[in-house]
């Protein structure tokens, strides 16, 4: 999953402010760093610096520097959810990759984690709640940012206390300051509107104590839904958010009655209506198996990517007249 870019301007360059950096943060920065290396749909240009931080503290130094002085940066995580122009990123990429986590019925992580391995931890010390986690490519930060969930269940239905850099300030801060919402937060559209000035470092999350086989049990009724539902080739992830039109729901073919009953309509339901499956343009395509997937098929550019899902939005308004959100964040020079 993805972050959050700045774009305030500042008097100081990157190249003023990396010297004042610990010897630490240094030792891991690059220069001119191809983008496509580091996000899932394996597109995008290079970014100007990358950093990739292992330990909390080094995370919030730099985060901290960039927004006391004003410099653009970005926060990736796996890069799961994002789509890097083939221009690439002006600025600083951080990648979170910081993994520590502390487990109990308020477990302690740290927003580098990788989100199904998280599930994967807490199924083992018997702790309920992030059985929908499982398939979820990303990591916890990349979850809190688009709040990430699945079969009816939300990240933000858990969250009890965030710890932040904000201005420059490392802080705790309570779950409303997220300003959760269905597939979003203030984070995530801090991002699109490149205004944002925080970024997460851990997180106190509230599970439950359960008997391991009943979560075992669920989680690999989600995993076999995904298994049978979604493409194995390079995506971002579900591009689209679903629907939520009670009118629409209704009158719609074929939709199930409990989503018609829910108000509910799949992304990938109006997109397979207007003839998306299958669909390929350059190197990329709709996934012939999930209608609501971009995927590349080997030598795809983020221009491809960006065509295939105005032509869905394009389509779709359209037909429906409804225009899809995109759940898949678009970064860099376009």
């Amino acid at each position: 999953m993805g972050g959050m870019t700045t774009t305030l301007q500042s008097t100081r360059t990157w190249d003023d402010v990396l010297p004042t950096l610990s010897p630490q943060a240094q030792h891991t920065l690059r220069r001119c760093e191809s983008m496509a290396r580091h996000t899932t749909l394996r597109v995008g240009g290079n970014a100007d610096y990358f950093l990739m931080a292992t330990e909390a503290d080094i995370f919030a130094e730099v985060v901290a520097a960039a927004q006391r002085h004003r410099l653009p940066y970005f926060l990736l995580g796996e890069g799961s959810n994002v789509c890097v122009s083939d221009a690439g990123i002006r600025g600083m990429v951080i990648k979170n990759a910081c993994q520590h986590v502390t487990l109990g019925q308020t477990t302690h992580v740290e927003c580098g984690h990788n989100f199904m391995r998280l599930f994967l931890k807490t199924l083992r010390a018997g702790l309920s709640g992030l059985e929908f986690a499982v398939g979820i490519p990303g990591t916890v930060g990349g979850a809190l940012v688009s709040n990430a969930g699945a079969y009816r269940a939300n990240i933000c239905d858990l969250v009890r206390e965030i710890e932040v850099v904000e201005n420059g300030e490392r802080k705790w801060v309570a779950p409303d300051w997220m300003e959760f919402s269905y597939r979003d937060s203030r984070l995530r559209r801090e991002g699109v509107t490149a205004t944002a000035n925080a970024a997460l470092v851990s997180v106190k999350l509230e599970l439950t104590p359960s008997p391991k086989t009943p979560i075992r049990t669920k989680a690999k009724d989600f995993q076999m839904q995904r298994i049978l539902k979604q493409p194995w080739e390079p995506s971002a992830g579900s591009f689209f958010k679903n629907v939520y039109d009670k009118t629409l729901a209704e009158s719609l073919p074929n939709l199930p009655d409990s989503m018609k009953r829910a108000g509910v309509v799949p992304a990938a339901y109006l997109s397979e209506a207007c003839g998306m499956k299958g669909y390929s343009k350059g190197g990329a395509g709709i996934s012939p198996k999930h209608a609501n997937f971009i995927v590349n098929c080997g030598n795809a550019k983020a221009f491809d990517i960006r065509a295939i899902a105005d032509e869905v939005k394009a389509r779709v308004f359209a037909r429906f007249g409804i225009l899809l959100e995109e759940e898949v964040m678009s970064l860099g020079v376009w």
